[in-house]
């Protein structure tokens, strides 16, 4: 097994659209309930401190793989694909130094039921991130995938798939990132 450290970095703004758990009081107005729980969309530690989870990594990387369908050389027409989604493990948060009452919030329009194209819009109201940048470690499963068409795959994981809500690979334009720095080394 082998372990690639990537300093990543945003180059736009990231949105995070965790479910609400809370429920709406009876007496209580959409606007009213948005003000109230908007917070709860955000992913957090115990202790109130944002996170990306590793799963927005570890998809995003998958849906790279998928998009760019790199052939193994002397494999005929097999692609990388399965090998980036069974073969590749993002295990910890990529911790941020924001709280999560330190946090602004961004009103939009959208569908009510969360539908593109739905007929019925609302005001609802997401976290956003302007910029972050950290640490966040692959450990890659299946020697097949080699250094060169792991980044690659994660150069394009930030430019055109994305994470959080409203990304690239769902018609936005949030979420995308660079790569700053990679180590690669063995566990």
């Amino acid at each position: 097994m082998r372990i690639l450290t990537a300093t990543l970095s945003s180059v736009s703004p990231y949105g995070q659209s965790r479910h609400i758990q809370s429920a709406k009081s009876r007496d209580e107005t959409h606007e009213e309930f948005e003000a109230r729980t908007w917070r709860e969309r955000m992913h957090v530690t115990k202790d109130g401190k944002m996170m990306i989870p590793p799963m927005a990594f570890k998809n995003c990387l998958s849906e790279a793989a998928k998009y760019k369908s790199v052939q193994i050389a002397g494999k005929g027409k097999a692609t990388y694909t399965k090998h980036f989604e069974a073969g590749v493990l993002v295990t910890e948060p990529l911790h941020l130094p924001i709280t999560k009452k330190d946090l602004q919030g961004e009103w939009v329009f959208v569908p009510s039921d969360g539908q593109r194209g739905g007929g019925r819009r609302v005001l609802k109201c997401f976290p956003l991130i302007p910029h972050w940048e950290g640490e966040v470690n692959f450990y890659i499963l299946d020697d097949i995938i080699t250094e060169e068409v792991f980044k690659q795959v994660l150069e394009t994981s930030g430019s055109l798939i994305g994470i959080g809500r409203f990304r690239p690979r769902n018609m936005g334009y949030y979420g995308r990132f660079k790569i700053v720095s990679m180590q690669f080394g063995s566990v």
